[in-house]
């Protein structure tokens, strides 16, 4: 069972608020489902509140941070869902599958426990880089190393869709793209305590002063000043949506 999260999930609740803009497209997607299994379910966020919903999750310390008001939660591992078949109208992973030990695995096992459609929230790597990989380039490596392909997706759940999932200038969710608009975030070490991506790179202390020094200059301002006026910027953040009996 991948625990990761037990290190550095320490201010999860507090830092990744769940952003209402990509709440409504997640909601969207789950489309009429009445009961909704949310996989890798962390402290809650996107778990919708109109639906009869069952939590997933490994780590105990993101179950912790669960307020008193979430769904009801289980510890266990995607890969091992325990649960009856077709358990469930839909089922749902928010930017976790990356996390898992066997993808493959567990995508079969929500595939398994689930009648209708399957709302994943992921990365394609694919897509060009955001201007923080300039300063942080050991992130390409990073990701690659852990996002599926989206083709991957295809593979592992039949015919889908995937939807860009824009990323508003102001997210309250702050992972890794959240503050593109806002890079003296990325300067805060409890920020990137919240990005898994950071505990796995080691020392960017130096790409991290570059970055102070450019923002302290005007440099960044100057060089991405086409973005100053965006309030919304696809960073290659993808809505996966697929039928569990779409074969």
């Amino acid at each position: 069972m991948n625990t990761s999260y037990d290190r550095i999930g320490l201010n999860y609740a507090d830092l990744r608020k769940p952003d209402p803009r990509i709440e409504a497209m997640i909601s969207g997607a789950l489309g009429g489902a009445k009961t909704v299994l949310n996989v890798g379910a962390g402290a809650g966020s996107y778990e919708p509140l109109d639906r009869e919903v069952v939590a997933l999750e490994p780590s105990i310390e993101m179950i912790r941070q669960r307020p008193a008001s979430a769904a009801p939660v289980i510890q266990g591992a995607a890969e091992d869902l325990p649960f009856n078949d077709n358990s469930f109208d839909a089922s749902m992973a928010i930017l976790t599958v990356h996390h898992w030990a066997d993808k493959a695995k567990g995508l079969k096992e929500m595939r398994r426990v689930t009648r209708n459609q399957i709302v994943i929230v992921t990365f394609d790597h694919s897509h060009q880089r955001f201007w923080l990989t300039d300063y942080l380039p050991e992130l390409v490596t990073v990701d690659e190393g852990k996002m599926p392909e989206i083709s991957d997706f295809g593979w592992w759940l039949g015919p889908l869709e995937a939807t860009p999932l824009p990323i508003p200038h102001d997210c309250t969710d702050g992972m890794l793209g959240a503050y593109w608009r806002r890079p003296a975030a990325y300067l805060d070490p409890r920020v990137r305590d919240a990005i898994s991506c950071f505990w796995m790179m080691g020392d960017v202390s130096e790409g991290l002063e570059n970055l102070r020094s450019d923002i302290a200059s005007g440099a960044w301002a100057n060089r991405y000043s086409d973005l100053l006026g965006r309030d919304e910027l696809d960073l290659g953040y993808r809505l996966v949506t697929a039928k569990a009996k779409g074969y």
